[in-house]
């Protein structure tokens, strides 16, 4: 199954409540890491590998988000918003948010980014041919030693109940749009929709080696801002 990848979806709903007090006035994906909003290095890698839509949810401060990013206009990009009365949570979230993902028959496929990961990921190492029955393609990363034990194991380019290395998922990914297709709308953590997944064999995976921090807390926020660049 051929892919042209074209639209993102960046979550940025989330509280941040490990985070406070830095996210009492500011949502995540604004704070700064190395003087420039976190979300804003997601939004030019992706216009490096040429997406050109970008679909961002929000629901703390979320305000803030479309102020400070407007239209995308500066980026290049045609940014749009889903706006939460209350955080859906990922799979909720993305969910919300597919009329806009995929606006019509022919757009089925979309990426995923953790608006609170910070990464040099180049989108270009995506797949763009994904076997029929795949639903979904998620990037691993090393264990950080916040997650020692993983999320998934990984084994041959594919995520399997029991096999292989327990790696953890960066929050990097690719979706058909059937992935979501039984959801009923509200709150729905994204996990266990992985893990039945992942039992049906569904799902195929990368391995990625490079830079990538999950910038959870405010220690991991410092250690970033404290590298020489």
């Amino acid at each position: 199954m051929i892919m042209k990848l074209n639209t993102a979806m960046i979550l940025a709903a989330g509280r941040g409540e490990r985070m406070r007090p830095l996210t009492d006035s500011v949502p995540k994906p604004l704070l700064q890491v190395q003087g420039k909003p976190l979300i804003e290095y997601h939004l030019e890698s992706l216009k490096r590998s040429g997406y050109q839509r970008i679909i961002i949810n929000h629901a703390w401060l979320g305000q803030q988000l479309e102020s400070v990013l407007g239209t995308g206009k500066r980026f290049g990009l045609d940014i749009l918003y889903s706006a939460e009365s209350q955080a859906l949570e990922t799979a909720g979230g993305i969910n919300n948010a597919l009329s806009l993902l995929c606006p019509s028959s022919a757009d089925e496929w979309f990426t995923v980014v953790n608006g609170d990961i910070f990464t040099n990921f180049n989108f270009d190492t995506l797949p763009t041919y994904l076997p029929e029955r795949i639903e979904a393609h998620l990037v691993m990363v090393n264990n950080p030693s916040h997650n020692p034990a993983g999320d998934f194991h990984f084994e041959a380019h594919r995520l399997h109940p029991e096999e292989g290395c327990k790696l953890t998922f960066s929050g990097v990914a690719i979706y058909h749009k059937n992935f979501f297709a039984e959801m009923q709308s509200g709150v729905k953590p994204l996990a266990p929709m992985l893990r039945t997944a992942i039992n049906r064999q569904l799902i195929s995976a990368q391995h990625f080696t490079g830079q990538w921090t999950d910038v959870g807390t405010p220690q991991r926020l410092n250690e970033l801002n404290t590298i020489e660049s």
